[in-house]
C-alpha cells in the first residue's frame, strides 16, 4: 500500500510496538497523526520518528481512550484537519493487574481495549471510507484463546480476573475486526486484526521481578512485535484480503469463540450502546468465510 501523502493514525505510538510500526510506517512518508494522552511525552517520541523516518509531517492530537469525550474530541478535531483517512491502526493496549476504571466508570481493560477503539473506529468512518483503498488493523493476542465472552458481565463487576479481563478484550478485538470487515465488504475498506507475540514492552511491567529473567529468554522485542502491523499496512500480498487474523504475518485461524458470528453481533449491539452509537446499523447474518 503507497502512503506518500495520504492520511494515517496510530493509537499508542509513544511507546512498544506503537513506536516502531510508527517509525517504519512514517518512512513511506505519509502524514501521520498520533492520537496521545500525555503531549509532552508525546514530543519526545515525534521527535524521534520525524529523526529516524526523515518525514516531518508527524502531528500530535489530545486524545484518551479512556474517556469517550476525549475520543469524541479527537475525532471532530481530526476531520477539521484532514480529509480522508487511508490507514487506521488500533494499537494502543493495557493490561491491569488490578480493577479500574475509565472516565465513563468503565472497567478500564474492557474501555480502553475494546469501546476505545470501537468508538475511534466508528467516528472516523466516513473519513475511512473517503480514503479508499483504506485499510483497519486492530492489535489482538493470543490470550483471546483463553476466555469467552461474559454477556452477563463483561466488566468483571461480580468477579474480576486480571487475565480474564484482558483475554476477552482481546477477544472483542477479534469479533469487532471480523464483524466490521463484513460490515465493509463492499466500500474498498479492509479490516484485519493480528497478534504481535510476546513482546518486551511496558505492558508486562507488571510480571513478578522474578519471573522477568525467564519471560526475557523468549520476548520479542517492540520493533520483531510491530513487524505484522507494518507488514498489514503495507504488503501489497494482502490488499483486498479482510477480516483475518494474522500472527507473524501469516493468517491464523483464531478460537472457536472468536468464529461466533452471533457473539459477534451482541457485542456490536452491546458496544453501541456503551458508545452511544446506538446509530449505527447491523449487517445481515451469517458472515462470509473471511477467516
Amino acid at each position: 500500500m503507497k502512503l506518500d501523502g495520504k492520511n494515517v493514525v496510530i493509537t499508542g505510538a509513544t511507546s512498544g510496538i506503537g513506536k516502531e510500526a510508527a517509525i517504519e510506517i512514517a518512512r513511506m512518508k505519509p502524514c501521520l497523526v498520533l492520537p496521545v494522552r500525555n503531549l509532552e511525552k508525546g514530543e519526545q517520541v515525534k521527535k524521534q520518528i520525524v529523526a529516524e523516518s526523515d518525514n516531518p509531517a508527524v502531528y500530535l492530537m489530545k486524545c484518551d481512550l479512556a474517556s469517550f469525550d476525549s475520543i469524541r474530541n479527537f475525532a471532530r478535531e481530526f476531520k477539521k484537519q484532514f480529509s480522508g483517512l487511508h490507514l487506521l491502526i488500533n494499537n494502543a493496549g493495557i493490561w491491569q493487574n488490578k480493577k479500574s476504571e475509565t472516565k465513563d466508570g468503565i472497567e478500564m481493560t474492557f474501555g480502553v481495549n475494546h469501546l476505545g477503539p470501537f468508538l475511534l473506529t466508528n467516528l472516523l468512518l466516513d473519513e475511512i471510507r473517503s480514503g479508499v483503498p483504506a485499510r483497519i488493523i486492530n492489535v489482538s493476542s493470543e490470550a483471546h484463546r483463553y476466555t469467552g465472552m461474559n454477556f452477563n458481565d463483561p466488566e468483571g463487576k461480580k468477579k474480576f480476573s486480571t487475565f480474564k479481563a484482558y483475554g476477552q478484550s482481546k477477544l472483542a478485538n477479534i469479533l469487532f475486526t471480523r464483524y466490521l470487515a463484513q460490515m465493509l465488504r463492499e466500500d474498498g475498506v479492509t479490516v484485519n486484526c493480528m497478534h504481535p507475540g510476546f513482546v518486551a514492552t511496558n505492558l508486562f511491567d507488571r510480571i513478578a521481578p522474578f519471573l522477568r529473567p525467564v519471560f526475557g529468554l523468549f520476548m520479542k522485542t517492540p520493533r520483531q512485535g510491530a513487524e505484522t502491523i507494518v507488514f498489514l499496512a503495507l504488503s501489497p500480498g494482502v490488499e483486498g484480503s479482510t477480516g483475518g487474523y494474522y500472527v507473524n504475518k501469516k493468517k491464523k485461524k483464531p478460537s472457536g469463540a472468536a468464529l461466533d458470528n452471533k457473539a459477534a453481533e451482541k457485542l456490536w449491539m452491546l458496544s453501541s450502546q456503551y458508545t452511544g452509537m446506538e446509530e449505527t446499523s447491523l449487517i445481515n447474518l451469517p458472515f462470509e468465510n473471511q477467516i
